[in-house]
């Protein structure tokens, strides 16, 4: 990271903040480029001092992942690309599916050209556990655009341009998500519950950048790598929030699963673990593998039983309702309010 140039696509949003006040704490980029249409996320980012730092340069671009000759200008001479930009709501996206569709698709394969065209070396796209078996239009937009990045470095030639894929679970507290709405919810007493047997993969936002950082760090091209963390149960999750609260069955969503998955048993035939992640392969093998696997890491990686898969339902490690309300406290905004006490 050190003396490299840095865009990454989304960059106002809630990833894209993180990242950037942890890259600018641990490393000294030359200059990092925050992609997004949001002028006004824009400009409250460039008042906030977490986002700069003496002798590195920042700059705004203004711009969609749909417009492929913005996306070009914006990657002059850029080293490394993060592609956090994406449609996420799952709702939105099923009223909406073209619009998904042109944003998590069509803006990825544009990543994707404008890279080559600028002569980037790395490219890391955000993907999501909702991406595999998916059932809902956002999931199988991110599906589209796992196998489009991975897919890329198939026609990569003498080009030294790699690209790869990090897929995790839910962030906590991220917008949108169950947590900050449970947090609301809990202050008139009700918590709505879709399903009582629900559960859901859980990553803080610092360990999803963290991950990232290593994925840029370890890549070889063709990886889709996913971190091992831990699950919880969504009645464990009200507890954490509201132990006093009522709780009121409202029935699951459409397009909406009772366990996320990450990696699924047919994904795992193709699939190495290693000691804090897996790596599902390239459906088209772009290096040799064995040597993948005893060299792309300190300790030599095994492939998955089979039969295995990765499933928030079937996890190894669960969440108490103690280290929930304490990651919650550290990690969500007025999340430190206790409710129902």
């Amino acid at each position: 990271m050190n003396g490299k140039t840095i865009l990454i696509t989304g960059g106002t949003g809630s990833f894209g903040k993180k990242f950037i006040e942890t890259v600018l704490k641990k490393y000294n980029p030359k200059k990092i480029i925050i992609y997004s249409r949001d002028e006004l996320k824009q400009y409250e980012m460039q008042q906030d001092s977490r986002y700069k730092k003496d002798n590195v340069l920042t700059r705004y671009f203004i711009g969609d992942v749909r417009d492929e000759k913005r996306l070009a200008m914006a990657m002059t001479d850029v080293d490394i690309v993060i592609h956090a930009a994406a449609l996420k709501q799952v709702p939105a996206a099923e009223y909406n599916p073209f619009e998904a569709v042109k944003t998590n698709v069509i803006g990825g394969q544009n990543v994707i050209d404008a890279s080559f065209s600028a002569g980037v070396k790395k490219i890391i796209a955000l993907s999501t556990d909702k991406a595999a078996a998916p059932i809902n239009l956002y999931g199988a937009t991110k599906l589209t655009s796992d196998k489009l990045f991975i897919a890329a470095n198939n026609y990569r030639g003498w080009k030294d341009i790699k690209f790869s894929v990090v897929r995790y679970g839910n962030v906590m507290g991220s917008r949108g998500s169950v947590i900050p709405f449970f947090i609301e919810k809990a202050k008139r007493g009700t918590l709505p519950i879709t399903d009582e047997r629900m559960t859901r993969f859980n990553i803080t936002l610092q360990e999803g950048v963290d991950f990232v950082l290593m994925a840029l760090n370890k890549m070889w091209g063709g990886e889709l790598f996913v971190p091992k963390i831990p699950s919880y149960n969504i009645l464990d999750l009200a507890k954490a929030i509201a132990p006093n609260a009522k709780l009121e069955n409202v029935g699951i969503r459409p397009g909406e699963k009772l366990h996320e998955e990450m990696i699924t048993v047919t994904d795992a035939i193709n699939t190495v673990e290693f000691d804090d992640y897996y790596v599902i392969l390239p459906s088209t093998p772009v290096w040799d593998i064995n040597k993948f696997r005893k060299e792309s890491n300190r300790k030599e990686g095994k492939f998955c039983q089979y039969g295995f898969s990765y499933n928030s339902g079937t996890n190894a490690k669960f969440l108490t309702v103690d280290e929930l309300r304490s990651l919650i406290k550290n990690n969500v905004d007025g999340g430190e309010i206790t409710y129902g006490d």
